[in-house]
This record gives C-alpha cells, sequence and structure tokens, in this order.
C-alpha cells in the first residue's frame, strides 16, 4: 500500500464514482481502478462493490477508509515535519526525559548548541514512565537517569551532570519555609507524602522517617499528585532538588541527610557524532559553572 492508492481510496470512498474520483486526482480511470484493485487484492478483502450507477462501501470497506483517513492525516504531518527538518536541519539528537525540570538547563544547553551547531536539533522526548526502555531500543540518543539506573543498561557511556540533594517541599506560607534547613526533628507531628516512585535513597530516607513512629504519612501517586496534595494543605513532602522547576510556588529547603542522587546523561557507546559529544560538554560546563544553584 502506497501513499497514492490511499489517497485514491479516501477519494472514491468520498465520491463513490471512479469517474469523478480520477478526475479529482488527475489520472485517467483505468489507472485509477487498477491502482484500487491493487489495494484491494493486497488487503485480501473489498472495499468497493461496483455498478453501473457507481461505487458503494462495502460494511469493511467502511471501517477500513475510517481508520485510513486518520492514518493519512498522521502521516501528512510527518511528511510535514519532516520537510521542515530536512529544510533547516541535517541532524537530529533526541534525548529523553522523566520530566521537564529534569535537567534546569535544558534551554540553556540548546540555546547555545544551536549557535555552535545550527544545522543539528535537540529533540527532547518526555516520558515519565519506560524511558529506559525507549532509550534501550535506540528511539532514544540520550538519557536522563540516576547512576543506580544506569548501571541496568549495557552497551551505554556514562556521563556525569552533577549531584542533586533532597529538598522539604511545602507551601510557602508553612513555618518550615523559614528555616535554611529541615532536620528530621521538623517534621514530627506532620504529615509526609510518600511513594510515586521515589528513587531508591529518597525510599530509604522516608522510611527512616516514618520507622521514627512520630510522623504520619500518605501514599502518592506520582509527583504532579503529591504537589496537588502539598497546594492543599494535606501535607509536606521530600523530593529531589532535580524535580524543582524554580517556578516559585513552593518552598525547597533543604534536608538534613547524607542522600544524594548522582544525575547522569547515558548514551549509546556506538554513537561517536561529534553534535552528541558538543551537546553533552555544554551541559557540563553549565552545570559546573552553576556554583551556587541549588540542585
Amino acid at each position: 500500500m502506497n501513499t497514492k492508492q490511499i489517497d485514491y481510496c479516501i477519494e472514491l470512498a468520498r465520491t463513490l464514482n471512479f469517474s469523478r474520483a480520477a478526475e479529482n486526482q488527475f489520472v485517467s480511470q483505468p489507472t485509477f481502478s487498477y491502482q484500487i484493485k491493487l489495494l484491494e487484492e493486497e488487503i485480501g478483502f473489498r472495499l468497493f462493490e461496483r455498478s453501473g450507477k457507481g461505487a458503494a462501501l462495502t460494511p469493511a470497506g467502511v471501517q477500513f477508509v475510517s481508520f485510513l483517513s486518520g492514518m493519512r492525516e498522521d502521516l501528512k504531518r510527518a511528511i510535514e515535519q519532516g520537510q521542515n527538518f530536512s529544510a533547516k536541519f541535517k541532524e537530529a539528537v533526541s534525548i529523553n526525559l522523566m520530566v521537564r525540570q529534569a535537567i534546569c538547563f535544558l534551554p540553556e544547553a540548546m540555546r547555545l548548541f544551536a549557535e555552535q551547531m545550527p544545522d543539528v536539533q535537540i529533540v527532547p522526548q518526555f516520558q515519565y514512565e519506560n524511558g529506559l526502555d525507549t532509550f534501550m531500543k535506540g528511539d532514544a540518543d540520550m538519557l536522563f537517569a540516576l547512576r543506580e539506573q544506569s548501571k541496568q543498561l549495557s552497551n551505554t557511556a556514562v556521563h556525569p551532570l552533577f549531584e542533586s540533594r533532597i529538598y522539604l517541599i511545602a507551601q510557602r506560607d508553612d513555618p518550615l519555609a523559614q528555616k535554611n534547613r529541615i532536620k528530621e526533628s521538623d517534621l514530627y507531628g506532620r504529615t509526609l507524602m510518600v511513594g510515586g516512585g521515589s528513587p531508591a535513597a529518597l525510599k530509604a530516607v522516608q522510611h527512616r522517617l516514618i520507622a521514627s513512629g512520630r510522623i504520619e504519612y500518605f501514599n502518592s501517586a506520582d509527583h504532579d499528585t503529591t504537589l496537588t496534595n502539598v497546594a492543599a494543605g494535606r501535607g509536606v513532602c521530600l523530593a529531589p532538588g532535580f524535580l524543582n522547576d524554580h517556578s516559585g510556588q513552593f518552598a525547597w529547603i533543604p534536608f538534613d541527610c547524607a542522600e544524594s542522587f548522582s544525575c547522569v546523561l547515558c548514551t549509546h557507546k556506538s554513537d561517536t557524532r561529534a553534535s552528541v559529544t558538543a551537546f553533552i560538554e555544554i551541559l557540563q560546563k553549565l552545570y559546573k559553572d552553576a556554583v551556587a544553584f541549588p540542585l
């Protein structure tokens, strides 16, 4: 099945007349009819019933054309995007992240990279779950991950980015927001949001706090749900600094603990493109220079 046959099929379903459909597609009727016949032979069932009055969709044809129309629109958009890409860019480098704020310097890195390599496009891909699988399938060139996660990946080069601490997230008018550092005892009598796919280091801290018996806890499905609960005054939570969107909506206060997160970029060992190396070096420099930036 090719795009020409798809267009012919959709047009015939619209007009239900071979002559008119062929004319609208700027081909002769014999050519048009032959392409419809080839399409039906390929898929293995009849799409149209022919008669002296024209054509009528079979029940199977009705369903098929419905799906075909949606597929053609998706294909059209894909072709248009490809044309836009080919007109400006010679290469693309995709980076998979769980959330946009995971790499807070990503927009700045993309801007600097565009100045250095204007014909290469950086394509962020956001996938809260299954990001590792997407990377391993080769559907992403780079992956933002924690070092502990990178140990699961084979044939992968690991590039250090930054160390991220654990923070307490609270409403800005919460008394805890006035502190410069949060200790375990500061949370006694409070409700702590836990769960939501927390990394191993964060789970260890959460379990330690709950084990004290002096802190209530509430299970939350994911980070966005947790922030909604914090905004609703249902409790406070602990989170890695790399999830901070720096919007100022919440207070992020450093939590006094030894645990932290080693944030890295993973690339495929076989991918030795200069563009990939250049982008990683730009990101690493941005984080190295951000000495006072909370992470």
